[in-house]
């Protein structure tokens, strides 16, 4: 239940007294077709949004990348400093691709938000958020590339799997800082007030190794209606995040259900096995890469590998990643229904658990029952009349 009405001064723990007049019946005819038209304009949108990276990459790697590196090489303050050549390179990539790509941008979160009655956004605000993110992404980018195009200068052959070896360690320091750093600069995030929700939602933690220190109340009202949570961080830094849109308008026994879901991720280990996935995904995502490197820049070897080859990356590991997507999300769904089958058995509440869903299909306008080709290729959670169905495929079996 991870890829976001009340003030944020509203009592962060507490159930709303109206949560009930949501109805939590199966979608209406007029809702379903809403929910689908949302869902079929979010799905060209993410498309359409890949293969915009993808083309734009492919330009920047073929047509701009050696020009932009040469006028470089001759700037007086770059001159022959590969690294800040590099740094420079990549910077003016990525500006160029949120520029390609603001129209989309745009359109898919701002524009497309407002038009099915999600967004709470103004579009200043909207505008300040995504300069944040792309900041955020700028930096990363040019860290990444930095240190990435190091290790291939000083490991030559074999910086693939150096390389994964960084990834995997970035990776954990980002996990354990992405909680308490990144996410509040997006999103007001404050512990859960001692009350008889906390205390109830502690005893369900009690046994897990999750302490009740780690739940806290992520502030998404003032920017969209949809209601949300998540399990987040590495080692001190775990946490499950309650969105207060989700704590306004589910009842006591639904968010109780909901939060037995994040502490299914925390007691079947997922973080550390999707930690263990990427490592994998990236020992062969850089041999691959390595093998592109070595057919595209020759006679240059690795060691000497030009700064032009920048964007090459960049694509590369674009594409590698879109087609990895998919089984990346068949494991992400497996995960997902080991979490929902956990929530059921350690609260017993198989009726919160139904109307919590059917309430997330309403209040974030979610397809129940989306084309299956769609699931597979681009999901990372099941569909919610799935979902449902395995709550009464167990009550049969029982």
């Amino acid at each position: 239940m991870t890829e976001r009405l009340p003030s944020d001064d509203a009592p962060p723990a507490a159930a709303s007294p109206h949560a009930d007049t949501i109805e939590t019946q199966e979608l209406t005819s007029a809702e379903l077709a809403e929910a689908r038209r949302y869902g079929r304009k979010k799905l060209i949108c993410g498309l359409a949004d890949q293969f915009l990276d993808i083309v734009y990459l492919a330009i920047a790697a073929i047509a701009l990348a050696r020009p932009l590196d040469q006028w470089l090489f001759e700037q007086p303050l770059l001159g022959r400093i590969a690294s800040l050549r590099l740094m420079a390179l990549v910077s003016v990539i990525v500006l160029l691709h949120v520029c390609v790509s603001f129209p989309l941008s745009l359109y898919a979160g701002h524009v497309l938000e407002h038009r099915f009655g999600l967004s709470k956004q103004s579009f200043p605000r909207w505008l300040w958020r995504y300069a944040k993110r792309n900041g955020l992404a700028w930096g990363f980018s040019v860290a990444m590339m930095l240190g990435l195009f190091w290790v291939i200068w000083l490991t030559g052959p074999w910086w693939w799997l150096v390389a994964a070896a960084v990834f995997l360690l970035v990776s954990v320091v980002l996990g354990q800082l992405a909680p308490i750093l990144i996410l509040p600069l997006f999103h007001k995030v404050e512990p859960l007030e001692p009350d008889e929700l906390t205390e109830r939602l502690r005893q369900l933690a009690d046994g897990t190794g999750l302490s009740i220190s780690g739940i806290y109340r992520l502030v998404l009202s003032d920017e969209t209606t949809k209601a949300n949570a998540m399990l987040a961080g590495l080692g001190r830094t775990r946490r499950v995040l309650l969105g207060d849109t989700l704590l306004s308008k589910f009842t006591s026994d639904e968010i109780a259900v909901v939060f037995a879901h994040e502490i299914g991720h925390h007691v079947h280990r997922h973080i550390p096995k999707m930690l263990l996935a990427g490592t994998i995904y990236s020992i062969g995502g850089f041999w691959i890469c390595s093998g592109v490197l070595k057919t595209a820049t020759a006679p240059h070897a690795l060691y000497d590998l030009p700064v032009s080859a920048a964007p090459l990356v960049m694509l590369t590991l674009t594409v590698l990643s879109i087609l990895l997507e998919p089984l990346q999300n068949t494991i992400s769904r497996h995960y997902e229904r080991q979490s929902d089958r956990y929530a059921v058995q350690r609260t017993g509440l198989a009726g919160a658990y139904r109307s919590a869903f059917r309430k997330l299909a309403r209040i974030n306008k979610e397809d129940p029952s989306p084309h299956r080709l769609e699931v597979v290729l681009l999901h990372s959670h099941p569909p919610i009349a799935e979902r449902l169905a395995m709550v009464d495929d167990g009550d049969e079996a029982a």
